[in-house]
Parts: C-alpha cells; sequence; structure tokens
C-alpha cells in the first residue's frame, strides 16, 4: 500500500503540517484500501475535533479506534514518538488471561477476546496467540481459591490438579511442591504489544483520525463560551474538542493534578522483564504454539511467564512489581531482585530452563493503584463530562485495551458505558479508602 497521496491530504487539512506524524500502515489485507477513507475529501474545521485522545499509548490508542470508527472527528496526540519504548505499552509479549480473583475483571476479559479478534479481522494480521493458562499457588493460598471462584461465578471452566496430575499433564516440564496445586482454563494467550498498538493507530488513521506525535501536552482548559475543552500543547498549539479523554500512563498523576487539580494515587514503577535460555534440546515444549501455556505463580512473589514466541529458545519469566519512579527522571535499572526468580525457576522447570540468570531483559513502566485496580472516570468538577481519565492499569491493563478503549469512548460520546459496572474504578474510592477497593482474599 502507498500513502503519499494520504499524508499530503492530511497535511493540507492541518495549521501546522511540520508536526503531522503517521504510523506505518502494516495491514496486508485485500480490503485495507476500500476501508482507508479519502483523505483528501475529508473536510475539518481547522484545529476542532468532536474527541481529543492526550496519550498513544495502547489505551488511547485503542480508544482514538473507537471514537474514529463510530465517525467522530478524532485527534490522537502522543507527547513522545509513536511507538516509543518509554512508557507501558512497548516490548514483544503480554500475557491476556480470564483467571482474577476479583469477578468485576473476568467479564471483561472474555469481551476483550473477541474485541481483540474483530480488529484483527478489519487490519488483517494478527497480535493475539493463543494458549492455556495455568495458575499456581500453595494449596491454602487465598488468592488462587478466589480465582477459582471468579471463573466459576463468570462461567469460565477450570481444571484443578495436584503435583502429580500437572506432572503428568506436562510430562515433567513444569513442577510444583507437593503442597501446591494448579489450576488450568484455556482462557490464555500471548499479545504482541508495539504490534497491537500499531494495529489499534493503524485502524484510527483508516477511520479518518488524525494522529500527531511529540505534542506534549501541558493543560487542559474548559472553553466557558460554546463548551468543550481546549488542549495546549508545550509549542503552543491549541485544539479545541468537544470532548477530551486523557490515558497518559505514568504521567496520568502530573496531568490530572496539573489539569484538574486531583492527587490520584498512582505511583508509577519502573519494572524489568527478563528471558530465560531453555537447554538445547527441549526448546520445542515450551514454545507457543503447542500445549505450553502462559503461566501464573502465587505465594511470597508474584511470578508470570509467556511461552517461547519472541525469542526463539527463550521463555519469558518475570516478577509482578518494581521500584517507584518519577517517569521523567528514571534510573533505567537495575531491575529487579534476580534471587526469587533463580529459585522459581530452578524449582518449577527441573533444571531444563537455564536459571544462572537472564540472557535479555526489557524495561517497562506500571501506573499502581494502592488497590490495583483501574481508574476510568468522568474527571469532574468544571469539565463535568467533557474530559475523561483512564489510568492507573497497575501492569495488567494490555491484555483489557480493547474494551478499556471501547469503555472510554462511550462515556465520551454518550457520557455512559452501557452493559458495565464501573463503581470499582472510581476515582473518588480513593477519597472514602486511601487503600482503595477493599478486597477479602488479601
Amino acid at each position: 500500500m502507498t500513502i503519499p497521496h494520504s499524508l499530503k491530504s492530511l497535511q493540507a487539512a492541518s495549521k501546522n503540517p511540520n508536526h503531522l506524524s503517521t504510523v506505518f500502515l502494516l495491514s496486508s489485507s485485500s480490503s485495507s484500501n476500500n476501508r482507508l477513507k479519502n483523505f483528501a475529501e475529508m473536510e475539518y474545521s481547522g484545529d476542532e475535533f468532536d474527541v481529543i485522545v492526550v496519550g498513544a499509548g495502547i489505551m488511547g490508542s485503542s480508544t482514538a479506534y473507537q471514537t474514529a470508527k463510530r465517525g467522530q472527528k478524532t485527534l490522537l496526540l502522543e507527547q513522545f514518538d509513536f511507538l516509543h519504548h518509554r512508557g507501558s505499552s512497548h516490548g514483544e509479549s503480554r500475557t491476556i488471561r480470564a483467571t482474577y480473583p476479583e469477578d468485576y475483571y473476568t467479564p471483561l476479559v472474555l469481551q476483550s477476546y473477541k474485541l481483540w479478534q474483530q480488529a484483527e479481522s478489519e487490519i488483517g494480521y494478527n497480535v493475539y496467540f493463543k494458549a492455556h493458562q495455568l495458575d499456581m499457588a500453595p494449596a491454602n493460598d487465598k488468592v488462587l481459591h478466589a480465582v477459582v471462584e471468579s471463573c466459576r461465578k463468570n462461567s469460565v471452566p477450570v481444571r484443578v490438579m495436584n503435583r502429580d496430575q500437572l506432572d503428568r499433564e506436562f510430562s515433567g516440564r513444569i513442577r510444583i511442591p507437593e503442597d501446591w496445586v494448579a489450576v488450568s482454563t484455556e482462557h490464555g494467550g500471548v499479545i504482541k504489544p508495539t504490534k497491537a498498538v500499531s494495529m489499534f493507530q493503524t485502524l484510527a488513521l483508516q477511520n479518518g483520525a488524525v494522529l500527531r506525535d511529540n505534542m506534549e501536552v501541558k493543560g487542559v482548559e474548559r472553553d466557558g463560551v460554546r463548551g468543550g475543552v481546549w488542549v495546549c500543547t508545550e509549542n503552543g498549539e491549541r485544539f479545541w474538542g468537544k470532548k477530551c479523554v486523557v490515558t497518559v500512563g505514568a504521567w496520568t498523576t502530573k496531568l490530572v493534578k496539573t489539569v484538574g487539580g486531583i492527587a490520584l494515587p498512582i505511583q508509577p514503577l519502573e519494572t524489568t522483564v527478563c528471558y530465560w535460555r531453555i537447554k538445547e534440546g527441549h526448546e520445542g515444549g515450551f514454545a507457543i504454539g503447542g500445549d505450553f501455556p502462559t503461566f501464573a505463580s502465587y505465594g511470597d512473589n508474584y511470578i508470570y511467564g509467556t511461552p517461547s514466541l519472541e525469542y526463539p529458545g527463550l521463555i519469558k519469566v518475570a516478577v509482578h512489581g518494581g521500584y517507584p519512579c518519577d517517569p521523567d527522571k528514571r534510573p533505567w535499572g537495575p531491575g529487579n531482585p534476580l534471587a526469587p526468580l533463580k529459585e522459581w525457576i530452578e524449582g518449577r522447570f527441573s533444571g531444563v530452563v537455564d536459571s544462572g540468570g537472564p540472557v535479555a531483559t526489557q524495561l517497562c513502566m506500571y501506573s499502581m493503584t494502592p488497590d490495583e485496580d483501574f481508574v476510568i472516570d468522568f474527571l469532574g468538577g468544571e469539565f463535568g463530562k467533557d474530559v475523561v481519565v483512564g489510568g492507573g492499569f497497575s501492569g495488567h491493563g494490555f491484555k483489557l485495551s480493547p474494551v478499556v478503549g471501547r469503555i472510554l469512548a462511550d462515556l465520551a460520546l454518550s457520557g455512559e458505558a452501557q452493559g458495565v459496572e464501573l463503581k470499582h474504578f472510581r476515582m473518588a474510592r480513593f477519597q472514602e479508602n486511601p487503600k482503595g477497593n477493599v478486597k477479602d482474599f488479601l
């Protein structure tokens, strides 16, 4: 597919064409040209939009796709380059699973599976790769018991296995202590994150959205004359929108404080993803596409991982957590302690995975709330329902980005999200209890 004419048309629609950026159109689908609108015929009223989305990570890109697909004039702004590696939406793999101890996430995951597949059908390539999910913990672990109860409440079939049953299931590739149990479901898998962000940005562009990167938003102001908001950038440009959606990840606390004067307890963390070498001759048994699952282990440390996919012969195993940091002044290391991971790998993979140390690592950002639940709400105050905030995804939101994007679009366009209970994601919960939602399994 060639795009120069589309770029020229978009530049003609902008008052500042030198700042206009696009993402690569990766689609190889034969119907892509039919879906790509004739930008030369589109008319934008200067820098005015129906919806302005601030932040082009996975949540913002999914939201822009949703609003543009519904025929809304959409502007997607990113403070850095598109597909940058400074936030939470880059890398090679994310787990998707329906095994949550909180029963209000599982229905959202089940919806997300369908929305991932729908987006894939529109773009013409895959970002989701199927696998089963395996959760393991001591038999008396409250979190694992809550996971099983949540699955049963949401009609997600589970298999509970003891040590011997698990050993037979995976021919010794995964082993647990005698007093542990494992829970298997068919709802697992891997998402390719950078590719997924690009997919949503491409689909947003194909549906008429304007995408601009290197546009740091410094403020959002209420238009007291005609309503709506003005979004103001570091370089002095201003854009008017009927509605604004803020999805800036680790920068959420800073921007929300500046715009609305609200101090959200969202703490950025720097976390480390580790890849470990599978010993020669055993690589196939741990590869995606076979029977090896995505997995999570509860106990003193929450350890998770994915089958070998992005780097042949390597398996991702990492600790959920990290070090508090300022996203603008990151330490870029040294990473999470390796001792718990080494011990876990040695005990679970029977020496078939080299536990001496990771052969590759990647840094990423979490945006943690005290209860590890999301923030999806209206900013309120003088902005009322004109500004929507999505943040605090706490290291487990990527899988849910298609449904979160749909919810944020619903809130911006209609003021409510049909068929979704959002009470657990209210900003006001932290005023009622600084620790947020109370969870019986903790």
